[in-house]
């Protein structure tokens, strides 16, 4: 079974040094994406092929929409907004670790408009995941994680994905919608038997999880109960996050990393840190947006 309709193609020559997060926005019909170790916030304009940029004082490692010309922003430790019409910033929340080691990392919101965001640590076990809501409360998800990555919600909002890219699995949980819980997670993907993490995802409208691998040069496609599907080979080896995007949400777009490859692993993937997408017959579900508090 094959969802692909059309080859991966080179959109943009990005040569991020760690290109993630991709975030459709279907009103202007633009993808955002960030390089989080050049700390910037990238726009791009698929129908001119630009694409601009926004320097942050801090790596930068997720975004989401909201309803004003603003994203809400996760750097390092803090939450932020930035408007995209000046490049300033307003402070949201500070978050405390308890290892200077860590920071966040990928983010997205959920159908009532809150945004949740996981950590990542360089002491195993020690990353989190957190939700963010309306009213500026922070709270506290899951513990336990090494590094909190690729995170998403089932087209029915039954059920919550959420990736350890270091446990090598993705994990499912029960959702509810209303209070923004999860509870009796379970192994849903184990892949601890390859040398590959699986990184960002994005889920369609079918209920099928894309899964970026991570040192495994390929997309990989995943039916709601954790059976893989097929992959699609990718021309770099550290394919970080996809998204749907375009006019019909059948665009996927995959950001990817030069980071940590050597000169060789370089000449192998030339094209490693730029911004890929293909063509899919399901449509992806579209990104919901942060709900500002005086809506």
């Amino acid at each position: 079974m094959s969802l692909i309709q059309s080859s991966v193609q080179n959109v943009l020559a990005a040569r991020a040094r760690l290109g993630e997060c991709p975030l459709w926005d279907e009103t202007n019909q633009r993808l955002y994406w960030v390089d989080i170790y050049n700390q910037r916030v990238h726009e791009f304009d698929p129908t001119s092929g630009r694409d601009r940029y926004f320097d942050m004082d801090s790596v930068v490692s997720a975004i989401a929409l909201t309803s004003s010309a603003q994203l809400l922003v996760a750097l390092r430790d803090r939450l932020v907004f930035l408007n995209l019409q000046t490049g300033s910033i307003e402070h949201l929340c500070q978050i405390e670790f308890s290892h200077s080691d860590t920071r966040l990392n990928d983010g997205k919101c959920d159908s009532k408009g809150r945004f949740w965001v996981g950590s990542v640590s360089e002491v195993s076990g020690q990353a989190a995941l957190y939700r963010y809501d309306p009213d500026s409360s922070l709270h506290l998800m899951e513990t336990g994680l090494s590094i909190s990555n690729g995170l998403g919600w089932s087209p029915d909002w039954a059920t919550f994905y959420l990736t350890d890219s270091a446990q090598h699995k993705i994990f499912a949980y029960r959702f509810d919608a209303e209070t923004g819980s999860i509870c009796d997670r379970r192994v849903l993907v184990d892949l601890s038997n390859e040398a590959v993490e699986p990184d960002g995802l994005a889920i369609d409208q079918q209920g099928h999880l894309w899964s970026a691998l991570w040192d495994g040069w390929c997309i990989v496609c995943f039916n709601s109960v954790g059976q893989e599907i097929f992959r699609v080979k990718m021309p770099v080896q550290r394919p970080t996050c996809p998204t749907f995007g375009g006019t019909n949400l059948t665009d996927l777009y995959i950001t990817s990393a030069s980071v940590g490859l050597s000169q060789k692993e370089i000449q192998q993937g030339f094209y490693a840190g730029d911004l890929f997408r293909l063509s899919t017959v399901s449509p992806g579900m579209a990104a919901l947006r942060f709900l500002i508090r005086h809506e």
